[in-house]
Formats: C-alpha cells, structure tokens, sequence
C-alpha cells in the first residue's frame, strides 16, 4: 500500500503486530468512527437518514461511501450538521473506544462562523465581504490551530491505536460562471476562496502540532468547484439553502471518498 507516507506505514505496521499478538480479535475485523460537521454529514447529498434528525446524515455521505467500499471496517457515523468543536467533543467522541482503528474528521468551519460568511457575502456589498472574510481567516490561522489540536488530543487519547485522517474544506467558488439565484463578483470569489486557503492551512498546523494526518481537499477539488461548468459543489438555490456550497453526490464520491481511499486502501 504504497499511498501511505513512510510515517503512517509505520503506525499501520505497528497496529498489526498488536492484533497478529491478539487472537481473541479477528483480523478481518475493524472499526471505523466518523466525525465531524455538516462536510462530514453529508448535507448537500440528500437524502438524509431521517433517523438522524437535524444531524442530517446522508447515506452518500464520504464515511458511508468509503465503507461500503471497505467491508472489512464497522462503521460509526457520529458526524452531524452544524457541529462545532465543542459538540464533537461532548456530543460525537463517546463513539469511541480503546478498539478504534480508523477516525476520520472534518471540523472547524462552523468555528469560524462559515455560514455567516457565506450569507455576508451573497448579501453584502464587496467591501463587506472582505472584512468578514479577513476576521475570519485571522482566526482560522491562529485560535483555531489550538481549538483543533486540542480536539485532535483528545481524539487520541480515546483511541490511542486509531490512525486519525483530518479530511479538510475545499476551496468552494470558481472564478467564473453563474451561482444560480445570486451571483458573486469576482472579488467576493477571491476573498471566499481566500478564506477556504485560511482554513485549510490552519487546519494543517493543528494536525502538525498534534501528530495526525492532513489531506488537503483544495486540489482534489480542483476545476470543480461551485458555478463553474463541472461543479462538485452546490452553488445557490434558494429552495435549498442548507445545501449552498456544500458538496453534491459527485463532490463526495470522487472528491472525499477518493481522496480517503487514496490515502487509506
């Protein structure tokens, strides 16, 4: 499996021995805990689990797609819309345990107050789109890296085995084409865009000072992003605003699932 970094193969050879030294469980066995915000859930790729109410969990979400692919892992899937830091502390990381193998994670935009972002944009003047955009990034390249790495202490201390992937948050606007009932001006794009480098390079440095892994989704998105001509990403509809600028089904499979399973089988 050579789409490891040496530093992950290591941990996996570790991890191996353990189990080959532990009969009592089974190799062909393995559990896998999904975690984290609405990027998680899989909002923007209905239907959702009514089951799972205003958490909004999608079967097409990018744990659900990598699992059905991966039959070896049980999957739990604690992910919910509008988390927060704070709620996957108290509310998603009793999913759990010593025996966790896998932990995946997508958190932090909610902290950095993305839909309040999005809404200043569509419906504030450029100027001040650039000011919420710039606060925003200050925070996600400074408080925020502390938050995460915290978060991502505790994670490991629950599941000191698990080998936890920090999947991350695209860059969402092309430069051109039309977003759908509101557009957006060319430089309302660059600060959006601006603001999505802010949160991916903040989230880097809190998976470096916690000793996890990273994977930047701003290239797999690449070419692909909201109002472009071939958009992995919802762009405007008003008749469904939960969804604008979250990945659709295609944004999933080939951009969350395929990079996690290009990182990890």
């Amino acid at each position: 499996m050579r789409k490891l970094t040496s530093a992950i193969a290591a941990v996996v050879l570790a991890f191996a021995g353990a189990v080959a030294s532990s009969p009592a469980q089974a190799a062909t066995e393995a559990e896998y805990v999904a975690l984290g915000d609405s990027y998680a859930s899989g909002v923007g790729a209905a239907p959702y689990d009514a089951s799972s109410g205003d958490c909004l969990r999608s079967p097409n979400n990018y744990p659900h797609l990598w699992a059905a692919a991966h039959p070896k892992y049980t999957l739990k899937d604690a992910t919910c819309s509008g988390a927060t830091i704070a709620d996957v502390r108290n509310n998603q990381l009793s999913a759990l345990s010593s025996t966790t193998n896998l932990v995946t994670i997508t958190v932090g935009g909610n902290d950095a107050q993305f839909a309040s972002v999005v809404e200043a944009c569509l419906t504030q003047s450029d100027s001040y789109c650039k000011t919420a955009t710039l606060w925003m990034s200050y925070y996600a390249r400074n408080q925020l890296v502390t938050e995460l790495a915290g978060l991502y202490a505790d994670i490991k201390a629950r599941s000191p085995r698990a080998l936890i992937l920090v999947l991350g948050y695209p860059q969402v606007l092309s430069t051109t084409g039309s977003c759908g009932a509101i557009d957006l001006s060319s430089a309302k794009r660059t600060y959006m865009n601006g603001f999505a480098d802010a949160l991916a390079e903040g989230t880097l440095a809190a998976t470096v000072s916690a000793s996890v892994y990273f994977l930047d989704m701003r290239k797999q998105f690449s070419g692909h992003e909201a109002c472009g001509s071939d958009p992995w990403i919802n762009g405007v509809d008003l008749t469904d605003l939960t969804a604008i600028f979250h990945p659709n089904l295609t944004g999933y499979t080939k951009g969350y699932a395929a990079k996690l399973s290009n990182t990890w089988g």
